[in-house]
């Protein structure tokens, strides 16, 4: 990034800070905090071990220094402010979840264009605050966009705040279905004098498992026999014989299967549970980023500042707004939406932004000024000389 590029960003920043308050976190005088300047250069340094003490007033520390990245720790300590980590004295964590679209499995970062990122970014996001809200029963959650590539959950019931890092991992094992006891889905049941075996309906794993069984089994039931029979047998493990006794069973007892009975079918529906397992295991995981959940240490984008990789805010969701928020048009500040700015792009470039599709071309170019923060944070455009 070039000086002028650089300063020009670090001004603006500077503006949206006199207008603008971060949000603090619970116990914001027991965290660390740090932050990544304007350094001029190619590289970035890191400023950390602060307490809220040597910050002074946030207010006007934001104003002042305009940071292009901001963060406070997960973590809560005795002295945040000490140069060690040994010396900070940990008391507890949130329990914090990360979500970017680089480690979504069907994302190709290469290929995929940011909107469509954002987009696959989110719905596992509406997943993962379902296992933290339906499964785990946590409450206390804040949800928030990261201003660049996807978003965070911050989690602060307090049992989970003194957690340790294997705890923790075991969380996001669950979350991703790492190593998941498919029988561990299964209960036996007695019913009059005889055991049956039958799928965990009321919650978790086992309900999402079992609604997949029962839509397959209504699909089956509208099919031809034939064209059913061929459609089980794609699954490993089912041959002609099974295929033959599940559809028997799909037909014979819908109910018993709509109970989750697997005695209705006989081996072959336990089979096509294992199979529809690994289906749904594979299309309703949340793959949250493991070492920001176990790390107790972790420090984390300051809700109300600005992402110094696009110019974004990064922004609170409350949970009634979840369905509805759209980063590219709900995190660009206002103060950037006020007037138009000239830029230089050295290549052809693609911003999509407040619902419009900006094509810039190479050399000077005048637009909205949210367009010319995001394409030169991003290192797609320079500031162009004032005229």
């Amino acid at each position: 990034m070039d000086d002028r590029t650089r300063e020009y960003l670090r001004g603006r920043f500077g503006d949206y800070y006199r207008v603008t308050s971060p949000s603090m976190p619970p116990d914001a005088n027991k965290r660390e905090w740090g932050h990544i300047p304007w350094t001029p250069g190619t590289g970035t340094t890191m400023v950390r071990h602060r307490s809220l003490f040597d910050l002074g007033s946030p207010d006007a520390f934001f104003r002042e220094t305009a940071p292009r990245h901001a963060y406070f720790s997960a973590a809560r300590y005795a002295d945040p402010g000490a140069s060690t980590m040994s010396k900070k004295g940990w008391r507890s964590a949130d329990l914090v979840f990360d979500l970017d679209a680089d480690h979504l499995p069907s994302i190709d970062p290469d290929a995929a264009s940011y909107a469509e990122m954002l987009s696959a970014c989110k719905d596992a996001l509406v997943r993962l605050v379902g296992f933290l809200e339906d499964d785990f029963g946590f409450q206390d959650l804040q949800i928030v966009f990261s201003g660049g590539r996807g978003y965070h959950v911050h989690v602060r019931d307090p049992d989970v705040l003194e957690l340790d890092s294997d705890a923790r991992r075991e969380i996001v094992d669950y979350v991703r279905a790492i190593d998941l006891d498919i029988e561990g889905l299964i209960h036996t049941v007695q019913e009059r004098g005889t055991n049956k075996r039958v799928l965990r309906t009321r919650g978790g794993w086992g309900k999402r498992v079992h609604e997949a069984l029962v839509e397959y089994a209504d699909d089956l039931r509208e099919l031809e026999d034939e064209e059913a029979m061929a459609r089980l047998r794609e699954l490993d493990g089912i041959g002609d014989g099974r295929a033959k006794t599940i559809l028997g069973a799909f037909h014979r007892n819908p109910e018993a299967i709509r109970a989750g009975n697997l005695e209705a079918g006989g081996p072959g529906v336990r089979r096509l549970v294992e199979a529809l397992c690994e289906r749904v295991t594979a299309g309703q995981t949340a793959p949250v980023d493991e070492p920001v959940t176990t790390d107790t240490h972790r420090l984390i984008r300051v809700p109300g500042t600005l992402h110094g990789g696009t110019g974004l805010e990064v922004r609170r969701i409350d949970r009634e707004d979840l369905a509805d928020f759209d980063p590219l048009r709900d995190a660009i500040p206002d103060r950037f939406t006020e007037r138009s700015i000239a830029i230089t792009c050295a290549e052809r470039t693609t911003v999509e932004l407040l619902g419009d599709r900006f094509i810039l071309e190479p050399g000077e170019t005048t637009v909205p000024e949210y367009v010319g923060v995001f394409a030169m944070a991003r290192g797609r455009a320079r500031k162009a000389p004032e005229r």
